[in-house]
């Protein structure tokens, strides 16, 4: 059918329904026996009223809603809309006897309030009738179109009869296609036990799968709490495992859209949805404030953290965006993404090495943004224990060379990635990021440009990061490599770390070390066993945990700050600041400078030049270096939150 005949049989349909709606409530008002001097008034006064509800549905949007998708929200569009026209004509049936006076037509205006009411009713009845007889057909229709019958989809569990729930077995029954047969909700409040949502029971709680299922024929769980923490997650998963159940997800909040869900995101739990607190959601508003309109710069675009520090900063959209990135299969990856996803955004990728002074003072003169985010670092503990001048040189080299140009040529705002190892380091790497904190805070005291740093622990998913290498290790059969059985770390998604880094940027007035409230550390073995579960193994007898000792520069469990740094609450219930005595920039820049000319000498002096530059350095062995040979290549369990380049 055309659009056009489409359209005109929709307004004949509601025409009919308002006409007949008139006549049936004057039929009701008079008892089926309308005496001819009665209905001859209002025969005459049909048309006028049925024109002036139709135009109370026009100017309500109500012609151009889809009758195939009728909701409940529209259902109350409707309401409105009658009721609203049912006012006015009550106030004219009130004006009507005294205006008939000067002017005789107003006698058809005396309509009985009865039958106005009995309108209304049946009015609103009719409208949201017919559209919902036409959304049942469609149902209908594009089920009976689709092969796959419903003895062939598969028996599944819905997890959570909230708001959740209920949109996700609405969209279920208007898509056939998923291949879901919802047999029942699973809920633990008392109050729902045996309600029926939807057209569907809730059957028992959480504790009664395992009975449920087996009784039921039940195969698959769809969790369909909306906003459901990472210890609820855990505890859903673990139950629906234990009864042989499959554990599908809709990820996040719900993208909810005039009441719809997507169920095409529909995924297995992943073990970010099982991290053991809810994730942080900062303040969004604050940080557009500082971003919009103006040109940004992001060091190390192309690594994990710096990659989606490019998204998320570009969705707030700068003027300028600038991509450095010494890698260039990363730098083509993350621009090509971020020019098909925002082809209005000025995007300038550039290859350029943070140490290389001459390209960098050129890339930071040509474009002149007003807000870096510094990304750029190498960020593998063992690695840099073995190539501690590759650590110096990148690390705190480099971010000297990065912050001196942002306050010579007058930067806003400068944000720093930092690492927890950094506090109280035991490492070759955390000593660099460590000496790079100071050197951000004491330039901060000189300078107008608002430098910040931002601290944080594991990222989950960030690249070379312990997930993609525990999937990879369960991929070949085993066994997972892990250092300690008591090895803690703190973790957070890679969507909160950069929330964090933006956040700081729009809070930072000079010098803080900005610290995000990541709960309790994790147990690394702990985290192994949970991805071992959701790949459907067993820890220890489908897939062996291996510990493999303590690896050079590591510690047992990491802290977020010192006691010294006077941890205070920011405005944000889930940021902290801190800030530190401030050192002297002269004698920080001697130091470094004598850390800088020790480079090509042995790792041992360069160590001991350290730790004259960060006094609490904690070095093993710090008079020889470690043996590669004996310690065997790091397997890269442990990995940090910082951009690579």
């Amino acid at each position: 059918m055309s659009w056009f005949l489409w359209r005109t049989s929709q307004f004949v349909i509601d025409v009919g329904v308002l006409m007949l709606a008139f006549l049936l409530a004057t039929m009701v008002r008079f008892d089926w026996n309308v005496p001819w001097t009665a209905l001859r008034p209002l025969l005459i006064v049909m048309p006028y009223v049925v024109l002036l509800q139709y135009t109370f549905l026009s100017a309500f949007g109500i012609t151009r809603f889809s009758w195939r998708y009728i909701s409940l929200r529209d259902a109350v569009r409707i309401f409105v809309a009658i009721a609203s026209a049912s006012a006015l004509l009550v106030l004219l049936r009130l004006l009507s006897p005294s205006l008939a006076q000067d002017f005789p037509a107003a006698r058809y205006g005396i309509v009985p309030l009865g039958v106005l009411l009995g309108d209304f009713v049946l009015a609103f009845i009719g409208l949201t009738g017919v559209r919902a007889l036409r959304r049942m057909l469609g149902e209908r229709i594009a089920s009976q179109k689709h092969t796959q019958s419903q003895e062939t989809r598969l028996p599944t569990f819905l997890v959570g009869a909230g708001q959740g729930g209920v949109l996700v077995a609405q969209e279920i029954a208007r898509r056939p296609d998923l291949g879901i047969k919802p047999v029942g909700f699973v809920d633990d409040d008392p109050v729902k036990q045996g309600a029926l949502i939807h057209g569907i029971k809730v059957m028992g709680k959480t504790d009664d799968l395992g009975r449920l299922s087996r009784k039921h024929e039940v195969k698959q769980a769809l969790i369909t709490i909306s906003n459901a923490p990472g210890t609820a997650i855990r505890g859903i998963t673990e139950k629906c495992k234990d009864a042989g159940l499959a554990v599908k997800i809709v990820p996040g909040t719900y993208q909810i859209v005039g009441g719809r869900v997507n169920l095409s995101r529909i995924r297995d739990v992943a073990i970010e949805d099982l991290l053991r607190r809810e994730q942080v959601r900062l303040d969004t508003e604050s940080v557009a404030d500082v971003i919009r309109s103006q040109p940004v710069m992001v060091t190390g675009a192309g690594g994990s953290i710096g990659a989606e520090l490019c998204r998320q900063v570009a969705v707030y959209r700068p003027s300028h965006l600038i991509l450095v990135e010494r890698c260039e299969n990363n730098l083509f990856e993350i621009h090509s993404e971020l020019h098909t996803r925002f082809p209005s955004l000025e995007l300038t990728p550039v290859i350029a090495d943070i140490t290389d002074i001459p390209r960098i003072t050129q890339v930071f003169r040509d474009h002149r943004p007003l807000i870096v985010f510094h990304a750029a670092a190498h960020k593998h503990v063992p690695m840099m224990e073995w190539n501690p001048a590759e650590a110096v040189k990148n690390n705190l080299l480099g971010t000297r060379i990065v912050a001196d140009l942002a306050d010579s040529l007058a930067v806003e705002k400068f944000v720093m990635i930092s690492t927890d190892k950094a506090v109280n380091p035991t490492s070759i790497m955390g000593a660099t990021k460590r000496a790079a904190e100071r050197y951000i805070q004491a330039l901060s005291s000189n300078s107008a440009t608002h430098f910040a740093t931002v601290r944080f622990g594991n990222v989950l998913g960030s690249a070379g990061s312990v997930i993609p290498i525990f999937r990879k290790q369960i991929r070949d059969g085993g066994p997972i490599t892990v250092t300690h059985p008591d090895m803690t770390r703190y973790f957070m998604t890679i969507p909160e770390a950069v929330q964090l880094v933006t956040q700081a940027a729009a809070l930072s007035k000079g010098g803080e070390i900005f610290i995000l409230d990541m709960g309790q550390p994790v147990r690394i073995v702990d985290l192994a066993h949970d991805l071992i579960r959701l790949s459907g193994f067993e820890p220890d007898k489908d897939i062996e945990v291996r510990f493999t000792g303590i690896r050079p520069g590591e510690k047992l469990f990491e802290e977020l700050s010192t006691a010294s740094e006077g941890i205070q609450r920011t405005a944000h219930p889930k940021i902290f600041v801190g800030t530190y005595d401030c050192p002297s920039l002269q004698d920080l820049r001697e130091k470094l400078d004598a850390v800088g000319g020790l480079r090509n000498s042995d790792p041992a002096s360069l160590r001991r030049a350290l730790e004259r530059l960060v006094p609490e350095l904690q070095v093993k062995a710090a008079d020889s270096e470690p043996s590669a040979a004996a310690a065997g290549p790091p397997p890269l369990q442990d990995s940090k939150p910082l951009g690579t380049l």
